[in-house]
């Protein structure tokens, strides 16, 4: 439930953003007479997202045996891929508001209301169909991701999206994006280790080392799992936010630290690439 709430959190936060900023600059630049384009493609965007799902479910349902491990495993595979594209692509919109406006004052101009639907329709529609992988992926991680939490993202998103846009709640992005960022790259990490075990369980990759080690406590008499267990209560949680497994493989774990080694670089580069940019628009701005 938890891990639902942050992806659906964040991605419907980061669609709301998409609406609220064309909707402000629409009503800043008097040009309100678009804003049932802009409904439009939103609605669009919700439907075409939902039916995704649909298809999504319906493909995944269609899968028996070794089929269905390997279509989880890539799936896992396939979102971890999409959710670190993601992340690292946010670090580097800074000036995303900008060039959003530009796009809108662009498209306005130039096709009078179509460029704007389409703009926003994709835009909205990339976010959700990322949902629909997300949540896919990590519903073959844990069965504790429910649609309970999923719905309840959402609406906490739009409320929030809401009062930021209506003035009466200040919010830090960058601060919010920070800590999601972390908690949804410790998720990719656990995407990837699974994703690897469910190939491995299809026998598409060598075991290897079938258990590095096994800290899973022993079953209770009564044939439940004690909480630490990584089908427990506390385990299957921990399993669904950062892929904890009582009894991984050599592969699993390999694949998992180095996922995070490798994001770790790449997110320290991007951080040290806008310090560079930073300290050369200073030295520039003093010049002048």
């Amino acid at each position: 439930m938890i891990v639902s709430f942050i992806i659906t959190f964040r991605e419907t936060l980061e669609a709301a953003l998409i609406v609220g900023i064309v909707l402000s600059y629409l009503a800043r630049t008097k040009q309100t007479k678009y804003n049932n384009v802009v409904y439009l493609g939103l609605a669009s965007a919700v439907v075409a997202s939902i039916i995704g799902a649909l298809l999504f479910t319906n493909l995944a349902g269609g899968f028996t045996g070794r089929a269905e491990e390997i279509f989880e495993g890539v799936t896992m595979l396939i979102g971890a891929s999409l959710l670190t594209t993601m992340i690292l692509w946010m670090m580097k919109q800074r000036h995303i508001a900008k060039e959003l406006q530009d796009r809108v004052a662009a498209e306005v101009a130039e096709t009078h209301g179509f460029g704007l639907f389409s703009l926003v329709f994709v835009a909205v529609l990339r976010e959700g169909i990322e949902t629909v992988i997300f949540l896919g992926a990590a519903s073959f991680v844990s069965a504790n991701n429910s649609l309970l939490g999923a719905g309840a993202g959402i609406l906490a998103a739009v409320l929030l999206g809401y009062a930021m846009f209506a003035g009466s709640m200040r919010v830090s992005l960058a601060r919010f994006f920070g800590i999601t960022s972390i908690l949804l790259v410790l998720f990719a990490a656990g995407l990837v280790a699974h994703g690897f075990h469910e190939l491995q369980e299809a026998a598409l990759i060598p075991t290897v080392v079938e258990h590095v080690w096994d800290i899973n406590p022993s079953v209770n008499p009564d044939g439940t799992y004690p909480l630490l267990h990584e089908n427990g209560y506390v385990g299957s949680i921990l399993k669904g936010l950062f892929g904890y497994n009582g009894n991984p493989s050599l592969i699993e774990v390999s694949s998992y630290i180095g996922y995070l080694l490798l994001v770790g670089g790449l997110w320290r580069r991007i951080d040290r690439g806008q310090e560079v940019t930073q300290s050369k628009n200073a030295d520039t701005a003093g010049i002048v």
